[in-house]
C-alpha cells in the first residue's frame, strides 16, 4: 500500500475523495459568513507572457469543473445539498480558455490554480471578500481575473455537441461533426471538462471516445460516451477542434439528477476533504481496495471551526485541520485569506510575511518582509532554530526589504518560518509540494512456461518511490513466505517469481502516485512434443499386437481409451510406462478389440489416436457351380443370372470385371450385386459382346482373392463385307469375298449369293445349295446393263443379314486397238509418239490409253504413264541416248485393255540438231540509253537445239558478275544491272553456240548523267548597257553531247539571280539592256539530254554599268561586325512543378556566332538523359522535364558559350507531390 503523505503537505487545489473510498467523518460544522460574494480564482504569475489561444491546463492546477468531476459523494453524518454556482462575471472568467503555461521542469515555478469545485462550495464560502496571500513573488491576483481577448477563429464544426440532463447511472453521448472536403488530413479534436481537464487520459469503463469517417460525405464524426454517470460527472464540458491555423470550440453542460434530499448545511470539513493520495490521486483509484461501511453516528458536539481558525496563528492551521479531519489545507488557506482581518500596525515591520507560502519540491521560494526601520537587526528562524547563510539559504537586502531565498526545496523545508526584528516577530508556514511519481517505463507482457523465472521491471521518475504491485486487481503479497519477491534499484522496481506455475497467469500492474502500468503474464504448460505418434494397426484374428508412443515431458502419466471407454489392465492387456514411452500390449486379439484407441496425457488437451483393425482373408467358392471348364454358354437374347458364394471378414469388397472394365452395381442391362455371403452377375438381355472372361475380385484388409468365369454367347454371324468383282466379261463376271469378322460363336456352314440390276429393287438368288468357297462366277447377264451382287453367311444358329452390295459393274467387251501410231519427236532422253483412237469402242466406252516401251531385242515392256492418259500424244522420258526402243499403245475401258498397237520399226534415241539463232528485239537494235542510278533489265531471246551455250563480252572483255548480273534460260538470256553507272556504258556482245554452229549479236548501252559546269567564264567587254561574255565548254559532258547553256545575272546589291537566256548553243554572248549604275555578276549552267548541270560557273569580277561621261568613285565600305559574346536577354525564373506533369524551363540568349547551349542540374551537365528534352530556336532555349519527381528538384543552369565568351543563368525547380484529398 502507498503511504499517505502528511496532511499539511496537500496544498494543491481541492480534490474529491476517490470513488468508493471511505472519507474522514466530520466532527463539526462551519457557520455561514454574512456577506455572500462570488469566489474568484487566484493564479500564480508566469515568467513570460503566454501565447494567446492555447487551451492547455496548468501543470499544477485543476479547474472548477474538473474538480467537480473528480469528486465523489462523501459519506456524511447529515446529507448536505450543494447549492448551484452563481453565474456571474467571475464564473464566466473562470471557464474562459486561459493561455498556455510554460513547460514544467525541475527549476521552473509551477502555475497553481486554487479554483474550488462548484458543487462543493457553500454559499457562505462564496460570499467572502478576496484577501491576497503570497505564493512567492507573484502577479497581482486582480490581473489574473481579467478575461483574455481571444481572436476570432475559423469555424470547423458543422454539428456541435448539445448539453443534456440524465439521472445517476444512466448513459449519454455527445456528437461533434467536422466536414473535411477542403482539408487534406484529419483534424485534431480534444474533449475537456471544465477549464483544463483533458479527457483523453480519463478513458475507461465510464468514458469512451470514438471517431468515424464517412468517405462519401467526407465528414468526420467524433463521439464522447459517458457510461453509468455519477453525481460528480456533472459540470461544464468543452470540445476543441484544430486544423493547422483553424480553430473551433464548443461548450456544453451535463446535469446529473439525484434523489431529492432534505435541507442540509455544508460542513467545512466535508467541503475540504480530499483523497489520501498525492496531488493527482484522482487518477490513482485505490477505491477498490477499501472496505465499505455504513456511516456511523458521532456524538461529538458540533464545533465552530471558523472561530477556532480565526483566533489561531497560521502555524497552527495544519494542526487544527488535522484535528477536525480537514485534509484540503490549501483550499482552507484560500478561504482563510479571504476573511477580512484586522491587523495591528507593527512598529518594526512595514509589511510582514504572508500567512503561508507554497513551493514545489526541487524549486525555490523567496520570503520577503519590509522593515519600518532598516537599521534593526533581523534574524530568520526555522521551527525555532536560527538560519545561517548557506548556499541553500541566501539573504538579500533591497532597500527596506529583507529577503530570504530557499534553493532546491525539499520535504525537510516544509516547516514554520519566522523572522525577528528587535522584539517583534512575524511567522509563516512553507508548504513543499511533492511531485507525483510517474511511470517512465511500463512493465511488458510476459509469456513463458511453468518452472521458469519471471521478472517484471518498471521504471519510475523518482528514486525511493513507494509503489504497489497488483495481480488481477489484488495486491501481491510480498512476505517472507510469499512466492513473490519485490526489489528496487534506483528508479527501477522489480517483481520476481522464481518458479512460475500456471496459477501465476494473470494481469499484473504497478501503481504509483503519478500513474499505473499493467501487463499480461501468461504461464503455460511446457509444449507437448510427440516424438512418436500412435500408428494404425491391422491384425489378423487371434494374433497379438501392441501400441506405443513416445512424448515429452517424459514424467507425464496418461490414460488409454478404446472407443471412448477407459482400458483397465488384466491378464490379456498390459499397460507399460517407462520414461518417455507409453505402451499398450494385447496378447491375443478378438473382434472385440477392433476400434479407435486414444492415449491422453494428463493435464494436456492434446491426445494421440490410432485404429486397430481385425481382419480375415476373403475366398470365392466356384466349385459349387459345377460348370464344365468354368464356362457358361447362352444364346443371345436370353437373360443370364450367375450366383457365386463368397466368404471373408470384414465383408470383402466385390468387384466384377470384364477385361479392364468394372461392372457396376448401378448398371442397367449388366450389373453386379452382392448379398451377404454371395455375389451375382445379371445380364438382362445377352448380346454377343457379352462373350468373354469375367473376373471376380474380393478385397478386404486381410488380403485379396480372384476367380474367373468364361461366358459364351452364341448368335447368327455378322454379314460379310461387300464382295469384289475383279473380272467382267461380255455376259459374265467373277466375284470374291471375305468371311464375316464374327461367326456368331459357331462355325460358318456356307454362303448364299444374290444379284439384281442396279435400277431394280428385286434381288434374285443365284444358288440354292450353300457355297463353301469364297469365289463365284455369275453368268447369263446382259451386256451394257449395270448389276450389283450381295452375300449371306450361314451357321448353325441361322442366316446372317445380307452384306453391302458390291460396286455396280456392267458386263462389257474391250475396244479395238488404237490406230495410226507414229513418232512425233526424238531427243537425247525422250521420244514423243502420237496415235488415233480405236475404230470400235463399244458400250463400255474408253477410259484412256496406256503407253509401254521396251528395248529392242527384249520382251520387258515398261509402262511409261502410271495413270491413264486421255490424250493421243505422249512423251516417254528418262531414256538413254543412243538406245533403240519399241513403243506400243493400249486402249483401256471398264472391260479391260484392248489389243496393243506397236510401232513397226524401232526408234533411235538421239536428238536432231537445230542451228542457233539470236532474235534481237527491235528497241535493242539501236543504242540503249539509261540515266545513272536507273535499273537496266534486257531480255534477249534465242533459238537452237540442243540448248545453246550463251556467252557475253563487253568491249571484247568478259563481264564481271559482280558488276552485271546475267541469267540464261532455255530460250532467252537476261542481263540485269540494279543501279547503272557510267562505267556500265559500252558494247555488249552476245554469242550462242550449238556444236559448231554459232550466232552473235551486239547491243550498245549508254549510261548518261548531268554535265559539269563550264570550265571558265570571262567578261570580255562592257559598254553602255551591254556586257560581252566568253566561256569554255565543260570538262565533263555527262557521257552525252552538250545541247545548250543557261546564262543568269545578279545585281551585286541583292545577289538575286535572274535568267537572261536558256538553251543557248554558242560559247560567247552579249547581254544587253543592263541598268546604268548597277554592278552585275554572271553565271552559266551547261545542259545535256539529262538536264542542267548541278552547279554553275560564276564570273570572278563584276561588270559595272557606268554612265557615259561621268566618273564615279565608289566609296570604301566597311562591313559592320555583328559578332558578340553570349548575353541572356530573358533569364530563368524559379519554378514550382507538380510531380507527374511535364515542366519546362525557358530563357533567351543573343550571340554571334551561334553559341553552344549547355544545361546543368546542380552544376552537373545533363547529357543523353531520356527524362530531359532540350530545344533551341531563334535564341529561345527550352529544357523540358518529363514527368518530374521530387528527385528532379534542384538548381538548374543554362550556359551559352561561343568564341567570344560565355554566359549563364540559374533558377530553382521545386517538385511538389500531389496530395490526395480526404
Amino acid at each position: 500500500m502507498l503511504a499517505a503523505a502528511p496532511a499539511r503537505r496537500f496544498v494543491c487545489c481541492t480534490e474529491a475523495v476517490a470513488e468508493g473510498q471511505e472519507p474522514v467523518e466530520p466532527v463539526g460544522k462551519m457557520p455561514e459568513p454574512p456577506e455572500p460574494e462570488p469566489l474568484q480564482a487566484v493564479e500564480a504569475q508566469e515568467q513570460s507572457p503566454p501565447e494567446s489561444g492555447s487551451n492547455q491546463p496548468p501543470p499544477g492546477g485543476v479547474g472548477v469543473t474538473e474538480q467537480a468531476e473528480a469528486a465523489s459523494p462523501a459519506v456524511k453524518e447529515e446529507p448536505v445539498p450543494c447549492s448551484p454556482p452563481q453565474l456571474d462575471d467571475d464564473h464566466e472568467a473562470a471557464t474562459t480558455p486561459s493561455p498556455t503555461p510554460q513547460a514544467e521542469d525541475a527549476h521552473s515555478v509551477k502555475k497553481l490554480s486554487v479554483d474550488l469545485p462548484n458543487d462543493s462550495v457553500h454559499v457562505s464560502a462564496m460570499g467572502r471578500k478576496d484577501s491576497v496571500w503570497s505564493l512567492g513573488e507573484g502577479q497581482n491576483p486582480d490581473e489574473l481575473d481579467k478575461p483574455i481577448n481571444t481572436p476570432p477563429l475559423s469555424i470547423l464544426l458543422i454539428e456541435k455537441p448539445q448539453g443534456g440532463t440524465i439521472p445517476v447511472g444512466a448513459d449519454i453521448s455527445f456528437v461533434a461533426k467536422v466536414e473535411c472536403k477542403d482539408l487534406l488530413r484529419k483534424p485534431t479534436i480534444k474533449w475537456f471538462k471544465g477549464k483544463w481537464m483533458d479527457l483523453a487520459s480519463k478513458t475507461g469503463k465510464h468514458l469512451q471516445l470514438k471517431e468515424t469517417f464517412d468517405r462519401l460525405t467526407k465528414i468526420h464524426t467524433f463521439e464522447m460516451h459517458i457510461i453509468k454517470a455519477k453525481e460528480n460527472y456533472a459540470g461544464n464540458y468543452r470540445c476543441e477542434v484544430t486544423y493547422k491555423d483553424k480553430f473551433d470550440s464548443c461548450s456544453f453542460d451535463l446535469e446529473i439528477k439525484e434523489a431529492e434530499q432534505g435541507s442540509q448545511n455544508i460542513d467545512i470539513r466535508s467541503a475540504f476533504k480530499r483523497s489520501e493520495g498525492q496531488e493527482d490521486a484522482g487518477e490513482l483509484d485505490f477505491s477498490g481496495l477499501l472496505k465499505h461501511r455504513e456511516p456511523r453516528q458521532d456524538d461529538t458536539p458540533e464545533v465552530d471551526v471558523w472561530d477556532i481558525l480565526k483566533n489561531a496563528r497560521p502555524d497552527e492551521y495544519e494542526k487544527i485541520a488535522f484535528m477536525y479531519g480537514i485534509t484540503d489545507l490549501r483550499g482552507l488557506l484560500k478561504r482563510m485569506k479571504k476573511i477580512p482581518k484586522e491587523e495591528k500596525k507593527s512598529e518594526a515591520f512595514a509589511k510582514k510575511l504572508e500567512p503561508a507560502y507554497q513551493a514545489d519540491k526541487g524549486g525555490k521560494i523567496r520570503l520577503v518582509v519590509d522593515l519600518a526601520d532598516p537599521t534593526v537587526d533581523l534574524k530568520w528562524y526555522k521551527n525555532g532554530q536560527e538560519i545561517r547563510p548557506t548556499p541553500k539559504y541566501i539573504f538579500e537586502h533591497k532597500g527596506t526589504q529583507r529577503i530570504m531565498v530557499i534553493n532546491n526545496c525539499s520535504m525537510n523545508d516544509d516547516a514554520a518560518y519566522s523572522v525577528a526584528a528587535g522584539d517583534e516577530k512575524c511567522s509563516t508556514e512553507l508548504f513543499v509540494k511533492e511531485l507525483p511519481v510517474k511511470i517512465v517505463k511500463g512493465i511488458e507482457k510476459v509469456k513463458t512456461t511453468v518452472n521458469e523465472r519471471i521478472e517484471l521491471e518498471c521504471e519510475v521518475s523518482e528514486e525511493g518511490a513507494q509503489v504497489k504491485w497488483m495481480k488481477n486487481g489484488v495486491e501481491v503479497p510480498t512476505g517472507v513466505r510469499s512466492r513473490y519477491r519485490v526489489k528496487s534499484e534506483g528508479t527501477k522496481h522489480f517483481l520476481v517469481i522464481d518458479d512460475a506455475s500456471r496459477e501465476d497467469t494473470g494481469t499484473y500492474s504497478i501503481m504509483a502516485t503519478g500513474g499505473t502500468s499493467e501487463a499480461r503474464v501468461q504461464v503455460d504448460l511446457k509444449p507437448l512434443k510427440i516424438f512418436q505418434d500412435l500408428q494404425d494397426i491391422t491384425v489378423k484374428l487371434g494374433q497379438p499386437f501392441n501400441m506405443h508412443c513416445e512424448i515429452f515431458p517424459g514424467n507425464v502419466p496418461g490414460r488409454w481409451y478404446r472407443n471412448g471407454q477407459l482400458i483397465q489392465p488384466n491378464d490379456r492387456i498390459n499397460i507399460i510406462h517407462k520414461h518417455k514411452v507409453h505402451r499398450l500390449e494385447v496378447a491375443t486379439c478378438s473382434l472385440h478389440d477392433a476400434g479407435d484407441y486414444t492415449f491422453v496425457p494428463e493435464g494436456y488437451s492434446q491426445s494421440l489416436s490410432a485404429k486397430i483393425h481385425i481382419i480375415d482373408p476373403p475366398r470365392v467358392h466356384l466349385d459349387s457351380l459345377n460348370l464344365p471348364e468354368q464356362t457358361m454358354t447362352i444364346v443371345a437374347g436370353n437373360k443370364l443370372r450367375l450366383e457365386v458364394p463368397i466368404t471373408g471378414e470384414p465383408a470383402p469388397r466385390v468387384v466384377w470385371m470384364k477385361g479392364e472394365r468394372v461392372i457396376l452395381e448401378s448398371g442397367n442391362r449388366v450389373r453386379a450385386e452382392t448379398y451377404g455371403d454371395q455375389t451375382s452377375l445379371t445380364i438382362d438381355v445377352t448380346e454377343r459382346e457379352d462373350t468373354g472372361n469375367y473376373k471376380i475380385v474380393l478385397q478386404n484388409e486381410a488380403g485379396e482373392a480372384t476367380a474367373s468365369i468364361k461366358i459364351k454367347v452364341v448368335d447368327i454371324p455378322d454379314p460379310p463385307e461387300a464382295p469384289l468383282v475383279p473380272v467382267v466379261g461380255g455376259d459374265w463376271c467373277s466375284m470374291t469375298w471375305e468371311p464375316p469378322k464374327y461367326d456368331g460363336g459357331s462355325p460358318i456352314l456356307g454362303y448364299f449369293i444374290e444379284r439384281k440390276k442396279k435400277q431394280s429393287s428385286r434381288w434374285m438368288r443365284l444358288n440354292f445349295d450353300l457355297i463353301k468357297e469364297l469365289l463365284f462366277e455369275p453368268k447369263k447377264m446382259i451386256e451394257g446393263v449395270p448389276y450389283e451382287v450381295r452375300i449371306f453367311a450361314v451357321n448353325a444358329i441361322g442366316v446372317s443379314k445380307p452384306s453391302e452390295p458390291s460396286k455396280a459393274f456392267t458386263p462389257l467387251a474391250v475396244t479395238s486397238e488404237p490406230t495410226m501410231l507414229v513418232v512425233d519427236d526424238v531427243t537425247d532422253t525422250s521420244v514423243t509418239v502420237k496415235w488415233r483412237p480405236p475404230e470400235t469402242i463399244g458400250a463400255a466406252g474408253l477410259d484412256g490409253y496406256l503407253v509401254e516401251y521396251c528395248i529392242e531385242g527384249t520382251d520387258d515392256w515398261v509402262t511409261s504413264n502410271t495413270e491413264l492418259t486421255e490424250k493421243t500424244k505422249h512423251t516417254i522420258t528418262g531414256l538413254t541416248p543412243g538406245t533403240k526402243i519399241l513403243v506400243r499403245v493400249k486402249a483401256i475401258n471398264a472391260a479391260g485393255a484392248s489389243t496393243p498397237r506397236t510401232l513397226q520399226h524401232s526408234v533411235m534415241v538421239k536428238e536432231v540438231i537445230e542451228p542457233p539463232k539470236i532474235r534481237v528485239p527491235r528497241h535493242l537494235k539501236q543504242t540503249y540509253t539509261r540515266r545513272v542510278g536507273e535499273a537496266v533489265n534486257l531480255v534477249v531471246p534465242f533459238m537452237g537445239k540442243p540448248r545453246p551455250k550463251v556467252s557475253w563480252l563487253k568491249d571484247g572483255k568478259p563481264i564481271e558478275p559482280s558488276h552485271v548480273n546475267i541469267r540464261n534460260t532455255e530460250c532467252d538470256s537476261i542481263i540485269f544491272i540494279r543501279k547503272a553507272e557510267r562505267s556500265h556504258s559500252g558494247k555488249y556482245e552476245m554469242a550462242v553456240q550449238v556444236d559448231n554452229h554459232v550466232d552473235a549479236a551486239i547491243i550498245d548501252i549508254q549510261i548518261v548523267d548531268l554535265p559539269g559546269p563550264p570550265q571558265s567564264i570571262t567578261i570580255e567587254d562592257v559598254w553602255g548597257g551591254n556586257v560581252a561574255l566568253v566561256w569554255t565548254p565543260p570538262k565533263d559532258n555527262g557521257n552525252a553531247p552538250i545541247i545548250g547553256y543557261t546564262i543568269q545575272k545578279a545585281d551585286k546589291k541583292t545577289m538575286e539571280w535572274f535568267t537572261c537566256i536558256e538553251h543557248y548553243h554558242r560559247t560567247c554572248i552579249t547581254i544587253t539592256e543592263l541598268v546604268v549604275g548597277n554592278e552585275y555578276f554572271f553565271r552559266i549552267y551547261s545542259e545535256n539530254m539529262c538536264g542542267l548541270s548541278e552547279t554553275a560557273t560564276q564570273t570572278k569580277k563584276s561588270a559595272l554599268i557606268m554612265k557615259e561621261g561621268l566618273q564615279v568613285k565608289t566609296p570604301e565600305y566597311n562591313d559592320h561586325d555583328f559578332k558578340e559574346a553570349p548575353k541572356f536577354t530573358q533569364p530563368l525564373i524559379h519554378t514550382s512543378a507538380v510531380a507527374g506533369y511535364n515542366a519546362t524551363l525557358n530563357c533567351s540568349v543573343r550571340a554571334n556566332p551561334r553559341p553552344k547551349v549547355v544545361w546543368m542540374k546542380n552544376k552537373i551537365m545533363i547529357v543523353d538523359d531520356p527524362r530531359y528534352r532540350m530545344f533551341s530556336n531563334q535564341g529561345v532555349c527550352t529544357l523540358e522535364i518529363r514527368k518530374p519527381s521530387p528527385y528532379d528538384g534542384g538548381l538548374y543552369t543554362c550556359k551559352a558559350v561561343n568564341d567570344l565568351g560565355e554566359a549563364q543563368v540559374e533558377c530553382k525547380l521545386e517538385v511538389k507531390v500531389q496530395t490526395q484529398e480526404l
